[in-house]
């Protein structure tokens, strides 16, 4: 069985301060030990959490990377850099990234390598915009964004990745996918992967849904056969909500 992820995206919230004070109020908590749960924070708090989280359940995660190990990138951070700060994940082609900062397919395919070379294990975003989906082209975007994010990969490194479906007009809307069609959508890309690579492999990659999940709906996606957890934003950053999902995703699991 697959081990549930799930990822808090902090996204441009928290100073070093309040990011540290949440690690200690869920670490009041037992946080479950079927469930991997991961924080992924601005550049600045990642070297205070990963401290403060040492030794617990809680991995640490950032929210871009650079592919180079080194050079003239102003404002870039680097895999070494992430290491060296005590980070374990990485969330790659984030739509923000692509929409705002022209992340390209090709731009996460080098990032998803730099990160694997590096040791981070990489969180991957795919996802259409509303048009797409109005459109019925939702797998083929997705399809693409797959295989062109995940080109050159052994069979063993894709099975140290993470894919992340988000669809984008359901990030930070407040609208969110039924758990039907989630389910629909990250079975296609197991299938994906399964062409890509082989079976095996498709069915040991976790892949989660995002998108306006909540305490109050994620029961219905970590049910669905498929669904490997969730990469939640605004739902993460009140420790009691983030809790919350994690305790879901265990109970669906035990």
């Amino acid at each position: 069985m697959r081990t549930p992820v799930i990822a808090g995206n902090w996204k441009m919230h928290k100073t070093v301060e309040e990011a540290v004070d949440f690690v200690e109020t869920i670490q009041r908590s037992e946080l479950p030990g079927e469930v991997e749960t991961v924080l992924c924070a601005p550049f600045l708090a990642l070297p205070a959490l990963a401290e403060k989280a040492k030794g617990s359940k809680i991995g640490i995660g950032a929210q871009n990377v650079h592919w180079e190990e080194q050079g003239a990138y102003t404002g870039e951070v680097s895999v070494p850099m992430l290491k060296a700060a005590g980070v374990q994940y990485v969330i790659i082609g984030h739509s923000e990234r692509r929409t705002y900062f022209a992340e390209t397919d090709e731009t996460v395919n080098r990032k998803v390598k730099a990160a694997i070379a590096g040791g981070l294990t990489p969180i991957v975003c795919v996802g259409e915009v509303l048009e797409e989906r109005e459109s019925g082209q939702t797998k083929q975007v997705v399809q693409e964004q797959v295989k062109k994010g995940l080109n050159g990969l052994s069979s063993e490194e894709m099975k140290k990745v993470i894919i992340a479906y988000e669809p984008v007009w359901a990030i930070g809307t407040g609208k969110a996918s039924t758990a039907e069609d989630a389910e629909e959508v990250i079975s296609f890309i197991r299938k994906t992967v399964a062409d890509l690579f082989d079976q095996q492999v498709a069915n040991e990659v976790r892949i989660q849904y995002g998108g306006s999940v909540k305490p109050e709906n994620i029961g219905t996606y970590i049910a669905q056969p498929n669904i490997d957890g969730a990469l939640v934003g605004g739902a993460s950053l009140e420790p009691a909500s983030f809790l919350k999902l994690v305790e879901a995703a265990a109970g669906d699991r035990s």
